[in-house]
């Protein structure tokens, strides 16, 4: 740390007068979700980040090292820190303890002025009050001045003034909390997120260390992260299932108009591109100034680059931004005083000035690691060169595919057996496995508004193919062809034909790797089909149980035996009533793949090993039918780990794969479905 630095440590204060009163706390438990969200899993969730927020802050203003996470039996959650301890000193206005203020007032914090920090996270400085409101109850621990403060509150209610119980020798905050059942729709916190989440905090803050501990279980499960390296250890961690192309990553940190700035980068062998941004430690999915800020300057410093050395000539056009960004692994950090969210939950940074501090400090610091760097330089812009070239071609492929949409003369696919309707919001495209489960759906849907497209085989494995090769398979062709959005630059979410895209496989290995492929394409090429919630996986029947004239269905093997033991209690009751003998009420069951006649006295199973074994009627009873059916709607709670997943499982590299494969073969579920 400087000098500069350390004078004003030492010349901020923090006290009761740091903590700035704006409003009372009643609006929380009336509208949870305008204060978190939503009262489902992420608003739980939220409740752990704001917290752990508060000890982030004390981190980023040098005053804390260390975080404690724990999950403990009851639903509780409990966070400590080892940074100043929240005020317990009276304050001024309200003529409470700056404890209680902070934790019972809404907008109250030492965020709102004076010096305590230069930059803070929380959700627009309401977070600790909003958890309290939303908990049953919440107990507040401080280590400040030689001394141990408590107070516990009740649905954000004081149950005691604050009270020393102790001595300390440290200094720090605990917070402990009981979400309210009555608010939120389940309390079941789950590990991984958690993990996820601080494991970016860590990054983030260098040598910070933070510990997760989860004493739900009878053996406690801990884990801990501390990352001296920074977003350079991030970028390591992105990139760990890629093959680099920079021996050197593009780092800097500086600051701009009083906004610390920091980002890195680096590129490798993949087409696709990695970008997190963050504001104040909080991570913006859908980027903002900030983001936009680093793209003009990379794009603007290789295209400088590529000119003064010849790269790009004269008459040549300039590589575009997705030119420069293909293969690219970024984080984007900045820290400033303000900071503007556009909705309750920080999706995008708003500030216009994060632009101009970002695209200075990497424009200048990029130029001089292209011209100190050569042999990067020549790496980098040769990645562009061949975007540039790749893009070209996949222009041509979508201009020979895609001239018109569907209803400017383009033929539609003669595979595709259309719906009649033309209301996008009620039509559906059932994507098929194979002819004759084409040819069944076309004769069980619904002609009015049920669209078939059967596939012929496994479509291409777009992870490992860039568009233009793909617009070359024909199956890919025809889908994106009926789907009437375009692709790549061209693509419009507004013109898709059917807001229900339903791909419905086969229940057996095969079909799950076709529905893997298809998922492979949706995520890469028709992410937004899947934000806006248009695709689905339809979920044929495993089985079909006769006893006598009656048919049921059965979707899994669980369902399966519940099914049997229905009909043989029933079969029971009836032989019972009517006096049969012991052995009368004996009943056989026949398991078989093949279709078997009825049999009076057992119950018949059939194993289905396609949809081509179901009759049309069959087809639509079970998996059409949108009242008796059943459809799992796709949705991305993590685009991160999803992108992580899908290089994984569908790359190029068989290393990863295999890993990822033997550290969990031990708790695979549904191997055969």
């Amino acid at each position: 740390m400087s000098n500069e630095a350390k004078e004003t440590k030492k010349e901020s204060s923090y006290s009761a007068k740091d903590i700035f009163v704006l409003e009372g706390l009643e609006p929380v438990r009336k509208r949870p979700g305008m204060y978190i969200g939503s009262t489902g899993t992420e608003g739980l969730h939220h409740l752990i980040w704001e917290v752990v927020d508060n000890s982030i802050d004390e981190a980023m203003a040098g005053y804390a090292k260390n975080i404690r996470v724990e999950l403990l039996k009851d639903n509780m959650v409990s966070v400590t820190d080892d940074g100043r301890g929240i005020p317990v000193d009276i304050h001024p206005k309200t003529k409470k303890s700056a404890l209680e203020t902070a934790l019972c007032t809404l907008h109250a914090g030492g965020k709102f002025g004076g010096d305590s920090y230069k930059v803070s996270g929380g959700l627009h400085g309401v977070g600790v009050s909003v958890v309290n409101a939303l908990s049953t109850h919440l107990k507040a621990e401080v280590h400040k001045d030689g001394g141990i403060y408590v107070q516990e509150y009740k649905i954000g209610k004081p149950q005691y003034n604050v009270k020393k119980i102790g001595k300390a020798n440290d200094t720090g905050t605990t917070i402990t909390f009981r979400a309210d059942e009555s608010i939120f729709s389940e309390i079941k916190y789950d590990r991984k997120k958690i993990i996820d989440h601080l494991r970016h905090q860590a990054f983030l803050v260098k040598g910070l260390r933070i510990e997760i501990v989860d004493q739900r279980e009878e053996v406690p499960f801990y884990y801990a992260f501390c990352f001296e390296g920074g977003i350079i250890s991030f970028l390591k961690y992105l990139n760990e299932y890629n093959e680099q192309i920079q021996d050197e990553p593009f780092y800097v940190n500086k600051e701009y108009d009083g906004m610390p700035v920091e980002a890195a980068f680096v590129y490798n062998n993949d087409t696709e591109t990695q970008e997190l941004s963050f504001a104040n430690n909080i991570y913006t999915p859908d980027g903002g100034m900030h983001l936009t800020g680093f793209r003009s300057a990379l794009t603007r410093a290789l295209n400088d680059y590529a000119r003064e050395q010849g790269y790009i000539k004269d008459k040549e056009e300039n590589f575009t931004g997705d030119d420069v960004r293909e293969g690219l692994v970024a984080v984007v950090s900045l820290k400033l005083r303000e900071p503007q969210f556009e909705g309750q939950t920080k999706a995008r940074l708003g500030n216009p000035p994060a632009r101009s501090a970002v695209e200075s400090v990497v424009s200048e610091s990029l130029k001089e690691f292209l011209q100190k760097h050569s042999a990067e330089a020549k790496t980098i812009v040769g990645k562009a060169l061949l975007a540039v070239k790749a893009r070209k071609a996949a222009k041509a492929a979508k201009e020979t595919v895609l001239r018109k949409g569907p209803f400017e003369g383009l033929t539609l696919p003669g595979k595709l057996a259309d719906c009649t309707s033309r209301n996008a919001s009620e039509s559906e495209l059932f994507i098929v496995e194979g002819d004759s489960a084409g040819g069944s759906g076309k004769q069980g849907r619904d002609r009015r508004y049920q669209a078939i497209l059967p596939l012929r085989g496994k479509i291409l494995n777009v992870e490992k193919a860039r568009l233009d090769k793909m617009l070359a398979n024909n199956e890919i062709k025809s889908l994106v062809i009926a789907l009437g959005t375009a692709i790549g630059n061209d693509f419009s979410v507004d013109k898709i034909r059917y807001h229900k895209i339903v791909i419905m496989t086969d229940a057996d290995v095969d079909g799950a790797h076709i529905c893997t492929l298809l998922l492979t394409l949706f995520f890469r090429y028709f992410r937004p089909v899947i934000e806006s919630g248009f695709l689905y996986i339809a979920q044929p029947p495993l089985y079909q149980i006769k006893s006598g004239k009656e048919i049921q269905y059965a979707y899994s093997d669980d369902e399966k035996e519940r099914v049997i033991g229905e009909i043989q209690k029933i079969k029971g009751e009836k032989k019972k009533a009517k006096g049969e003998s012991k052995k009368q009420e004996e009943e056989i069951i026949v398991e078989t793949d093949e279709t078997i006649g009825e049999n009076t006295k057992g119950i018949n199973i059939q194993r289905y090993k396609g949809l081509g074994e179901m009759n049309p009627e069959q087809l639509w009873e079970t998996t059409m039918n949108p009242a008796t059916r059943i459809l799992k709607k796709v949705t991305i709670d993590d685009a991160q780990e999803a992108d992580r997943l899908f290089d994984i499982l569908m790359g190029e590299k068989v290393a990863p794969r295999k890993h990822f494969i033997q550290s969990r073969a031990a708790t695979v579920k549904n191997l055969d479905i």
